[in-house]
């Protein structure tokens, strides 16, 4: 695959509310730091080439990017980078942030945001990346206790024009069913990829049937998670990649993408030929016969 000609476009699009999206989209965890993401000892990335990465996933067709104002390393902030590189925003670009979790400036995680405290979080999110509102707002949550309130308090501030659309991130299907008695949701953000559980398989279709976007996260990385994408693939995954000549991450982004219409990919990166891999896995179409050997892996 010729990576460098190939646009988000191929990917084909999604309407995440009222704004078209490609489905091969860019998550910004991985932009401030080397090695594992948002731990407090990492080693700062180099902020240009930061930069450099972001105007090229533009350049590259991406309008859906990813991001939270917990994302911060010593000396990098997500946010202010995506400020940096891309304002004034494009028309077409639709930035995605969550809220719910926090981290103090030493880089320690904080217990999760009060209905009150929300307020100030999506506030600090505008500040940061320069806006006057938030295209779409996912409220993160851990464990499975009612999000009712904490989703209440964000549909007050979309109500407000604060925030123009609501999702959901890390959650389980009764929470969906809470939630969209409260306002609409957009889209859902969970853990997915090869090997994926059989509850995440229930949620990407109740998303499928009532036309919400699943948005996948550490669908490279896997088991991984923070720490990047699995050094040792699965036999499957690796045969597949070399029958096409195309990267392990291709095979496991294009497998996910082909999970449904409404599934969309936030690979993060910042090395620059990896996001043009990344993009370009949003033209590899598997056929029938890779697609039985991978969901059998």
């Amino acid at each position: 695959m010729t990576s460098q000609t190939i646009t988000a476009a191929a990917s084909g699009t999604w309407e995440l509310g009222d704004r078209t999206v490609n489905r091969i989209g860019f998550g910004a965890m991985r932009l401030t730091q080397h090695g594992e993401a948002l731990t407090p000892d990492a080693v700062p990335r180099d902020r240009d080439q930061a930069v450099r990465v972001l105007r090229r996933a533009v350049e590259l067709g991406v309008n859906h990017v990813d991001t939270a104002a917990f994302y911060f390393s010593p000396l990098r902030s997500a946010n202010e980078l995506i400020n940096h590189a891309l304002a004034p925003y494009p028309d077409d670009l639709v930035i995605v942030t969550k809220v719910g979790p926090g981290r103090d400036p030493s880089g320690t995680w904080l217990p999760h945001a009060t209905p009150g405290q929300l307020r100030g979080q999506v506030e600090e999110n505008l500040r940061q990346l320069g806006r006057d509102h938030l295209d779409v707002v996912n409220l993160r949550i851990v464990g499975t206790d009612s999000i009712a309130e904490r989703f209440g308090a964000l549909a007050e501030l979309r109500d407000a024009g604060l925030v123009r659309h609501l999702g959901l991130s890390n959650i389980r299907p009764h929470h969906l069913a809470e939630a969209q008695a409260i306002a609409p949701v957009v889209c859902v953000q969970n853990m997915y990829g090869i090997g994926a559980p059989s509850e995440q398989e229930e949620l990407l279709r109740l998303c499928g049937e009532q036309g919400i976007a699943f948005v996948p996260f550490y669908s490279i990385a896997g088991d991984g998670r923070t720490a990047g994408a699995p050094a040792d693939d699965s036999g499957a995954v690796r045969a597949v990649a070399r029958a096409r000549g195309v990267s392990t991450a291709q095979v496991r982004l294009a497998w996910t993408l082909h999970r449904g219409s409404h599934v969309l990919a936030i690979p993060g990166t910042g090395d620059l030929d990896h996001l043009d891999q990344n993009v370009a896995a949003g033209a590899l179409r598997l056929s029938d016969d890779e697609l039985t050997v991978l969901d059998a892996r």
